[in-house]
């Protein structure tokens, strides 16, 4: 694992992850990354990392992080589970192609219905 360098006062000291984990769950990969403060209190970061297209085809990192520190480990993974079995108990299973087309909110869905112009009437 490797440290960066804190530039704050000069000081140049190295510090570095204790931990790390990368889970990579379909277009989304979530690291979790231990790390120290300045006291050597742990504490927890999670981070969602998506890969975006731009409209030209080059590609981004689109990231969200969030802090979790040691106090709030207990009652932060108290809710998780409650969360999660709350969904795993009520939310109905979804089929493949459902999956499929709802796992994007900004992708559009193209649905074609055959249509014969020659039904048409012309008005001249």
């Amino acid at each position: 694992m490797e440290g960066f360098e804190n530039k704050e006062n000069g000081s140049g000291k190295v510090r570095n992850e204790i931990f790390s984990k990368a889970v990579r769950a379909g277009k989304r990969t979530y690291f979790f990354d231990v790390k120290a403060t300045r006291r050597n209190d742990y504490y927890l970061t999670i981070t969602e990392s998506k890969k975006k297209f731009n409209q030209d085809g080059s590609f981004f990192y689109e990231k969200h992080k969030v802090f979790l520190y040691k106090e709030d480990f207990e009652k932060f993974a108290e809710g998780l589970e409650e969360v999660v079995s709350f969904i795993k108990e009520n939310q109905p299973e979804l089929t493949p192609r459902e999956d499929m087309e709802n796992d994007d909110p900004n992708k559009v869905v193209e649905k074609f219905t055959d249509v014969s112009f020659d039904d048409l009437d012309e008005e001249e």
